[in-house]
């Protein structure tokens, strides 16, 4: 019998649609809609703004940039290509400012086309990205991670040096109103999976109440999620008014030379905020917080927690989250890890046999006094009058 292979189905030559554009692919997603063309400039896409775009449904995403440089094997050219979005790479930087919002545009092959009183002409040309081509990339920056491993460890090095006193001492954690002694704290990031990891851990939530975190984003996650916030950190350019007037804490996180960008907008909406200045992100800077105002644990929900995750966001602050975690130690665990310690291991089985051993220990102490034996007289008496009956119409 002959073998017949299976082909993926070939991609679309062409796609288009009505065209968004943002330099910032996060903010970007918050309007894309289902058959759009998102035009990002956006070097190395990671899963995170993979899965966000993939999430909105475009029908092709043109990027000014390339998509993988080749520094290090990112995921995210592939998560859009398997999902059937066509990927235009390359096409220069000028086209940020030759096409504006709304206008209608065309992926064909390596062209990008712009329709204009009924006619296209082409605005850019680039490079069409390929299941093959993708895979070539990704062999080519295996082959040179190891000069990506170099820099993050050069990295990891001069934030030690710089933050030491933070670090090790805790030196310009500023106070806060909210209480984390006694209490777990749970860290959300709008990262990888958070969503189902926050269905997961609504037991956890319902039973710890744990001091809820939002970093940026993850205030929003929160609450859709139905719980209400405790404290919002991050430098807010991704969280929603709604969050921010939550009645929540805010910590604004500021450079270290005091400089915050979030700040005035935070002020502008009548909130008036904490401000931590601290290099690294700000996810570090929620579980330093947590840590040093003596939360027991520390559960993190869509952070970086693997070296490929820390790679993949493609950024030197990487190397602040990897000393993060070695100084918050022990306290850590992700939020797979508390779903899997936490899972009820009780079979449906196991509670009836439970139930049954319960109902035969309060028979036989019913049956040791004289009144429980008369209560256990009179109901088989009511019993017997029930059956005798149905007994005598069977005989």
């Amino acid at each position: 019998m002959r073998r017949v292979l299976r082909r993926r189905p070939a991609a679309p030559t062409t796609a288009g649609g009505v065209v968004r554009v943002d330099r910032r692919t996060k903010d970007l997603t918050k309007r894309l809609q289902p058959g759009d063309v998102a035009l990002i400039d956006h070097e190395d896409v990671d899963r995170v703004a993979a899965e966000a775009l993939v999430a909105a449904q475009p029908a092709a995403v043109v990027n000014a940039a390339a998509s993988t440089s080749g520094r290090y094997p990112n995921l995210g050219p592939q998560i859009l290509l398997d999902a059937g979005v066509v990927l235009l790479d390359r096409v220069g930087p000028d086209v940020m400012g030759a096409l504006h919002e709304g206008q209608a545009v065309r992926v064909d092959g390596d062209r990008l086309l712009l329709l204009e009183d009924g006619q296209e002409r082409v605005v850019a040309t680039g490079v069409r990205q390929t299941p093959e081509t993708v895979a070539a990339a990704m062999e080519e920056a295996r082959e040179g991670l190891g000069s990506q491993l170099e820099l993050f460890a050069a990295n990891t090095l001069e934030y030690m040096l710089r933050e030491k006193d933070l670090l090790f001492d805790g030196v310009g954690v500023p106070d806060v109103r909210t209480s984390f002694a006694g209490r777990q704290a749970l860290v959300v990031v709008r990262g990888y999976h958070y969503r189902e990891d926050l269905a997961t851990l609504r037991p956890y939530i319902r039973e710890y109440r744990p001091v809820l975190i939002g970093v940026d984003g993850g205030a929003d996650a929160v609450l859709e999620a139905g719980h209400a916030l405790d404290m919002v950190v991050g430098d807010m350019d991704s969280v929603s008014d709604a969050a921010l007037t939550s009645g929540a804490e805010v910590v604004v996180h500021a450079y270290r030379d005091g400089r915050a960008p979030g700040l005035d907008r935070v002020r502008a909406l009548g909130v008036d905020p904490v401000v931590f200045p601290a290099t690294g992100t700000s996810e570090d800077v929620a579980m330093l917080l947590a840590d040093d105002r003596g939360a027991e644990l520390i559960v993190a929900v869509g952070t970086h927690a693997t070296l490929v995750e820390f790679l993949d966001k493609g950024r030197a602050g990487m190397a602040s989250t990897f000393l993060t975690r070695l100084r918050v130690g022990g306290k850590l665990v992700d939020a797979k890890g508390v779903s899997r310690l936490y899972r009820q291991r009780i079979s449906t089985a196991q509670v009836a046999a439970l139930l049954l051993a319960g109902l035969l220990a309060l028979l036989v102490a019913l049956l040791s006094t004289s009144a429980g034996q008369t209560l256990v007289s009179l109901l088989a008496a009511q019993l017997d009058g029930l059956l005798a009956p149905l007994l005598s119409w069977t005989g």
